[in-house]
């Protein structure tokens, strides 16, 4: 930050001249009392040094719990699989075959359209030496992308503070559908969005709530109230911004969170990607989004409640990529899912199973190199514990995604190189 002379006469527009950094402000309005959209902007996203030069957009999903990867890619032609799962096993009959020992879940139908159309690629055996069977600890590592528990920053957070000049765009990265800043996404250099309901576009508590920040910033001097007038104004006009997008936009796929699933959730993930897609169509300069979807710690009667949600993630993904086809976008964004663990391969006395590791991340969209990659679980040998040994370290999906998809240097952000998996067409 500049040291800057004559701080009590500060305008705003000295303020953003002297290239203060927006970041920790809007931070700050996303976790503390600032309402959910906290800051917008009226967001053309701009490359730091001309870095990075592409469209390229990720949406990362995130299958809250530990998604049974085993009840996802199903390994249909093992014998071992049905011994271990004498209820769950019955879900291979219905099984959508992808190759002969592997069908995807009978209610992950729109996605399996996708895959035939070479628009899925499904990384198996996805891990993490040494991992953890913490939900708060293992997130943690998914965040960071630190097995080793020492980062804080979230590795995209990361991303967009190396790469993109977010200060005053704060929606280079977005957070929808929730009302805090994922782990992934948080990094005090990088502006972030948080927004929890598409409809109201303003402060939580309604109107009063900005005549009490209007009135503090006023009456604050010096480089603080130029601050604080800066975040104001910025929410004001973006929010506006927002609106704006929002009457121009209209969805072109089947968005539905009607949705009776068999657990209780107040996740709305068709809700969070329609608003992703309007974010996306109408030009606001995202560059990251996070959206999440809970309910996956499934330790008993796994059966009807995995069968629930892989249809509703199915239904969500399937409206949100034909919205980005109708509007000529599916090629520029890559859906990544994720998890922070899989589950054990045997189920337990209550028809569920219990957290376990490796399991599969599923990347969709134009640009992908449909597919299988990695190694197909092998059940018949598991580790010490009975669980599933990881073939691929998180972190080379993660390089792939920031390297080839985002165009930007991912040694900078994981600290390290790994082996390759190909699953972009054409790597920026």
């Amino acid at each position: 930050m500049k040291e800057l002379g004559g701080t009590n006469g500060l305008s705003r527009r000295d303020f953003l001249r002297s290239g203060l950094v927006f970041g920790v402000g809007a931070q700050a309005l996303a976790s503390g009392y600032a309402a959910v959209p906290d800051v917008f902007a009226r967001a053309v996203l701009s490359a730091k040094n001309a870095a990075v030069q592409n469209d390229k957009v990720l949406v990362m999903i995130q299958l809250g719990g530990g998604n049974d990867g085993l009840q996802t890619v199903i390994p249909i032609a093992s014998s071992q699989y049905r011994d271990f799962r004498p209820q769950l096993s019955a879900s291979t009959a219905k099984a959508q075959p992808i190759s002969k020992e592997l069908g995807l879940h009978e209610n992950l139908k729109g996605i399996k359209t996708l895959y035939d159309a070479g628009k899925v690629a499904i990384v198996q055996g996805v891990g993490y030496t040494n991992p953890s069977f913490s939900h708060f600890d293992s997130i943690r590592v998914w965040e960071t992308a630190d097995p080793a528990r020492r980062q804080q920053d979230g590795w995209l957070g990361s991303a967009i503070a190396k790469n993109y000049d977010s200060a005053g765009h704060p929606l280079v990265g977005c957070a929808c559908g929730t009302t805090n800043v994922p782990g992934m996404l948080r990094d005090l250099q990088a502006t972030l969005t948080v927004i929890d309901d598409v409809k109201t576009f303003g402060f939580q508590g309604g109107q009063n709530v900005e005549d009490v920040m209007g009135t503090l910033y006023k009456s604050t001097p010096g480089i603080y109230g130029a601050l604080f007038d800066t975040a104001m104004t910025t929410v004001r006009d973006t929010v506006a911004q927002l609106r704006t997008s929002s009457a121009k936009y209209t969805p072109k796929g089947n968005y539905s969170d009607k949705v009776q699933l068999v657990y209780s959730s107040k996740n709305q993930l068709a809700a969070a990607l329609q608003l992703a897609a309007e974010l996306i169509v109408t030009g606001t300069g995202v560059k990251v989004l996070h959206v999440t979807l809970g309910g996956f710690d499934t330790h008993y009667t796994e059966l009807n409640r995995h069968d629930a949600l892989m249809n509703y993630l199915d239904s969500a993904i399937t409206a949100f990529h034909d919205d980005l086809t109708a509007y000529g976008m599916a090629d520029r964004v890559m859906i990544a899912t994720w998890s922070e663990f899989g589950r054990r391969p045997k189920e337990n006395a209550s028809g569920g199973t219990d957290h376990g590791t490796a399991s599969p991340i599923f990347l969709i969209g134009d640009g992908v190199k449909g597919g299988l990659y990695g190694e197909t679980p092998n059940l018949a040998k598991l580790d010490q514990l009975g669980n599933l040994s990881y073939s691929v370290d998180f972190r080379a999906v993660y390089q792939e995604i920031l390297a080839s998809h985002l165009g930007v240097d991912a040694k900078e952000i994981l600290g390290q190189s790994f082996d390759r998996v190909p699953f972009v067409k054409a790597p920026a």
